[in-house]
């Protein structure tokens, strides 16, 4: 029941929050920090407690709900969930803290509308029945266009109208979907059901297949986001209030690169496979696109936002790369880039609440008058380019090693973007805390509570940059899982091309020859053998 129990706990805080914000502004506040620390405190016990063993599931649950048409309460937790909630909680009480003074009108209904938006994170995260997981999908969105329309800055509006739009529409093509997988397995079987362990394997025609799995897709391209899909982002993160910001790029952009580990791959093997080329072209796409407009940026909380572009372009890249080493990456890169970014719009937060600006041309030479605050500054955007030691180069080198294995020349063009990253980086450094002084300033550095959080912050980057084994060996068996298909393949087939044989030889005839009719025909083999290969499952 501990899984039922962390989402409970969460509604019941924000309820609370909001009820007792009325009386007093404070009564918020703690009760969001105590209601999290909860959560967090249960599953680190979870941790300490659980005997590594060998099941696919370290917990799994399952209540009717409405059992006339398939839909349970399934909820479970694998070593990829696992991290993410650690993730989710860490950071839910670092927007806790940092929105402690700067949120002062309507905290209770702030805190209500924070803890609704990690409870829907939880759930997303824990979900195994696709009703439910869309229910909390959704339930992520209200909160989050609230805290962006009610707490953001000047263009609040359009930025929080914008981001509803996005993801509402993305998100409905993802409930087409569902249903459309619902209906197809139960045609196919004679059982309707939303239980995403029995639509595992479910048979349809190719043609099916890529237009149910373009509509889980699409909900996930948009949440992470894909270049092309990327305007709210920028928009939405400007706008937003720092909390608001953190929950973002931390934790909702998570969401995506989850759903694409969790059901694109696993529910669609062979469809996934197919869109690998063009996947992994939209994620070098995004990393070095994201990179030119970071380094175009004037507005400091712009530029951190078209980093998430960026590094959220090395996701997309290794999950179509379809190897264990790739997947590692990708799992580092999730909790690196929502430690490292988080504590980049964190940081941002701090200087505008002191100087009131966010234009680069207006900073410069601020190391002199808040040398704790340029230090860490300093520290995170190095995470940011990759520097060894920190936990962004961890999952940027395993994530490159993965797609050199699948694609060399796609892996070849995203490590372009390491050295982009290093010159938007950089230029953070140079023109907020070095360089010349464009502006008098007066400004006092860090209080206690934000070194707190940003010592908090520095511990865990450097703790996964020098230490990623335990997180590696808690997401090992749910990557394995997510791999276990094509061994075996492999094993039912002894001497013949596994799925990595194939799409690494549609990938480069697609990429490289020029003759489109031979590129095609080619595509095609490498495809229909892999059909053939998988049919047996």
């Amino acid at each position: 029941m501990i899984l039922i129990y962390l989402i409970v706990i969460l509604l019941t805080g924000a309820f609370l929050s909001w009820i007792m914000g009325k009386r007093n502004q404070i009564w918020p506040r703690i009760i969001s920090l105590v209601t999290l620390s909860i959560d967090l405190i249960l599953i680190i016990l979870f941790v300490l407690q659980t005997v590594p063993s060998n099941k696919d599931w370290l917990i799994d649950i399952k209540l009717d709900w409405i059992p006339a048409f398939g839909i349970s309460l399934h909820l479970a937790l694998d070593g990829l969930s696992l991290v993410m909630l650690i993730l989710t909680f860490f950071l839910g009480i670092i927007s806790v803290i940092i929105s402690w003074k700067e949120i002062t009108s309507k905290v209770g209904f702030f805190h209500f509308n924070l803890l609704l938006i990690l409870a829907g994170i939880t759930g997303v995260f824990l979900s195994l029945d696709l009703f439910l997981f869309y229910f909390f999908w959704e339930l992520m969105l209200v909160p989050m266009y609230f805290l962006i329309g009610i707490w953001g800055h000047e263009n609040r509006t359009a930025a929080s109208n914008k981001f509803f739009l996005y993801t509402q529409a993305s998100g409905l093509l993802m409930f087409i979907a569902i249903i459309s997988l619902y209906f197809v397995h139960g045609l196919a079987t004679g059982s309707y059901t939303f239980d995403y362990l029995q639509l595992l394997g479910t048979e349809m025609a190719d043609s099916t297949a890529f237009l149910i799995m373009f509509g889980f897709l699409a909900a996930f391209l948009v949440k992470l986001p894909v270049v092309s899909l990327h305007n709210w982002l920028p928009d939405a993160h400007t706008e937003a209030p720092t909390a608001g910001s953190l929950i973002l790029a931390a934790l909702l952009l998570k969401t995506g690169a989850y759903g694409l580990l969790r059901f694109i791959v696993p529910l669609f093997p062979s469809a996934s496979v197919n869109f690998a080329p063009a996947g992994m072209l939209l994620g070098v796409a995004g990393i070095l696109y994201g990179a030119k407009l970071a380094f175009a940026q004037t507005d400091l909380k712009r530029l951190v936002a078209y980093t998430s572009v960026s590094h959220m372009g090395f996701v997309i890249l290794g999950v179509f790369s379809f190897n264990e080493l790739a997947y590692q990456g990708v799992v580092i890169q999730m909790v690196a880039h929502g430690i490292s970014t988080g504590a980049l719009f964190i940081l941002v937060g701090q200087l505008y609440e002191r100087i009131h600006t966010r234009d680069l041309n207006k900073m410069g030479g601020l190391w002199e008058k808040a040398p704790v605050m340029g230090a860490i500054g300093l520290i995170f955007s190095m995470a940011s380019l990759g520097l060894p030691g920190l936990g962004n180069f961890i999952g940027e080198l395993l994530i490159l090693i993965g797609a050199f294995k699948a694609n060399i020349l796609m892996s070849c063009l995203a490590s372009l973007g390491l050295i982009a990253a290093t010159i938007y980086s950089l230029r953070i450094v140079q023109k907020v805390f070095l360089g010349n002084k464009n502006t008098e300033w007066k400004m006092n550095d860090l209080t206690l509570r934000e070194k707190v959080v940003s010592a908090s912050l520095v511990i865990a980057i450097l703790w996964l940059g020098l230490f990623p084994k335990p997180v590696l060996n808690a997401a090992k068996p749910a990557i394995l899982k997510t791999l276990n298909k094509q061994k075996e393949i492999t094993f039912q087939n002894p001497g013949s091309k596994t799925i990595d044989d194939y799409l690494i030889l549609s990938t480069q005839s697609f990429l490289t020859t020029k003759n489109t009719k031979k590129a095609q025909s080619t595509q095609s083999h490498c495809i229909n053998s892999l059909c053939s290969l998988c049919s047996p499952l």
